[in-house]
């Protein structure tokens, strides 16, 4: 348990440390005017107090990512707590922090955009296409996974696609809206409730004298699977996702004060990796082991080992708030996704979203497309979401190198991480079945030296640079 506690601890201490460290490292400006002031539009653009962004943006990056990413990730023993508090700290919430931060800079710029305006223009044309199929597929798999579970609770008066048709209605009114009327006053309380589930999972295992396992590095999984690049790509959320990118321009249209940026999207970060550490931790001792946790998996996937150790834990009332927290919170990470899509296409048609016709010009059929994917098996697209979700975020975090390589401040607090995602993504599709199958014998040496190369590019080009530079200063 010494393991546990010393996670949780090391994520809270990174916070207050590196967090500050980072936010230095940037160069926040108090006095400089957010995109919330200047651009208010009363629609997207709408200042909100910071304490209500950081809940809305823990909502918008969490969901299920948290809970299901780590207990999958369990499966591979303690090993990841280390993941998730080092992964959380120097990759997620740097991550995270310059996703948000970038965006604001750059007038709430989506996504592309702002990897465009640092990494050139193919660059942004390729995100722009890789973030809308991603976010299209994340809202989509998030309509037809609660409209499954809300169906079987009420199987003689509303099928899957009533809910789904239900879902969508929502999803509809929740990205036409402005981001105050219904995120900005539900999403406070559901991102309130994402914790107080987590810390009540928590308390129920210290309770009722559950022992967590302390750190060894031995491989627990019951397949023997590889622990990398596996477990880093297969717990995404909790320590370092490539779609959270595409959620911190919602919330950098709405921030106040720059100043607020650490507590915000560093902040939401480090909440959601103790949120995944605490179900890490229920998954891996609930069931007695690796093997216990691979029994009830199988059978019922990471939703029913929710709904056990929430029963056990937490009692009826428990129970009932993990259902409807399964429910809910891919629902609320959905229809978020929806809006950063509609933001997206907005920025590539160049139209105004005060405007509620162009606002509806471009939901109408997104929605459209989004409903008639649930009609489609994911299965086999689904296999290339995880890679997909961590080379997003290796292409944010050399991003972020490039920014601040080319305002002459540290960029190894990005380069670094960088480096290492791009050995975890290039590694992964060499390797895994979906890819190219290598073995491991090939796929590791491969992945280290395509990111080693891919650091020495950067080098080499902000040396360049730099040399150009002081050149034209003498």
């Amino acid at each position: 348990m010494v393991t546990f506690f010393a996670a949780i601890a090391l994520l809270i201490g990174g916070y207050f440390v590196y967090g500050a460290f980072v936010e230095r490292v940037f160069g926040v400006d108090e006095n400089r005017e957010t995109p919330a002031q200047k651009m208010q539009d009363g629609v997207d653009y709408v200042p909100l107090d910071w304490k209500k962004n950081s809940l809305i943006q823990l909502l918008n990056i969490a969901g299920l990512g948290p809970i299901f990413g780590p207990i999958a990730g369990a499966l591979w023993g303690p090993v990841a707590f280390i993941w998730i508090a080092i992964g959380g700290i120097v990759a997620g919430a740097v991550h995270d922090y310059f996703s948000g931060m970038l965006s604001m800079r750059n007038n709430g710029s989506s996504l592309p955009e702002t990897v465009g305006t640092y990494l050139g223009s193919g660059m942004k044309k390729f995100v722009n296409i890789f973030a809308i199929v991603l976010l299209i597929l994340v809202g989509a798999v998030f309509m037809a996974g609660p409209a499954k579970l809300l169906a079987a609770l009420t199987p003689e008066s509303m099928s899957v696609n009533v809910w789904l048709a239900v879902i969508l209605v929502y999803y509809f009114i929740a990205t036409i809206l402005p981001i105050d009327k219904i995120i900005g006053r539900l999403y406070p309380l559901f991102g309130a409730s994402l914790l107080i589930m987590a810390f009540g999972i928590m308390g129920g295992l210290l309770i009722k004298g559950y022992q967590i396992p302390e750190l060894t590095f031995a491989n627990l999984h019951p397949k023997g699977l590889p622990i990398w690049p596996l477990m880093f790509v297969t717990i995404a959320c909790g320590a370092i996702s490539g779609f959270h990118a595409t959620q911190s321009p919602i919330i950098a249209r709405c921030v106040q004060n720059e100043k607020h940026g650490r507590r915000i999207f560093y902040g939401a970060m480090i909440a959601e990796s103790i949120i995944a550490m605490i179900w890490a931790a229920a998954a891996m001792t609930f069931f007695g082991g690796s093997e216990g946790l691979a029994a009830v998996l199988s059978k019922g996937g990471p939703a029913g080992v929710v709904n056990e150790i929430s029963n056990s834990l937490l009692g009826v009332v428990g129970g009932l708030l993990a259902v409807l927290g399964v429910i809910v919170l891919p629902i609320t990470s959905g229809d978020t996704a929806f809006r950063a899509t509609r933001l997206i296409i907005a920025e590539i048609f160049r139209w105004d979203q005060k405007s509620t016709l162009n606002r509806l010009k471009i939901a109408l059929p997104l929605f459209a497309v989004g409903f008639t994917l649930t009609q489609i098996d994911f299965s086999i697209l689904w296999r290339y979401f995880a890679w997909s979700n961590q080379t997003m975020a290796m292409i944010v975090l050399w991003a972020a190198a490039v920014y601040l390589a080319k305002n002459e401040r540290l960029h190894w607090v990005a380069s670094l991480p960088a480096t290492f995602m791009t050995a975890v993504s290039a590694t992964y599709i060499l390797q895994a079945p979906e890819g190219f199958s290598l073995p491991t014998s090939i796929s590791y040496p491969v992945g280290i030296i395509v990111a080693l190369l891919v650091m020495a590019f950067f080098l080499y080009k902000t040396g360049s640079r730099m040399k150009m530079a002081a050149e034209a200063q003498s």
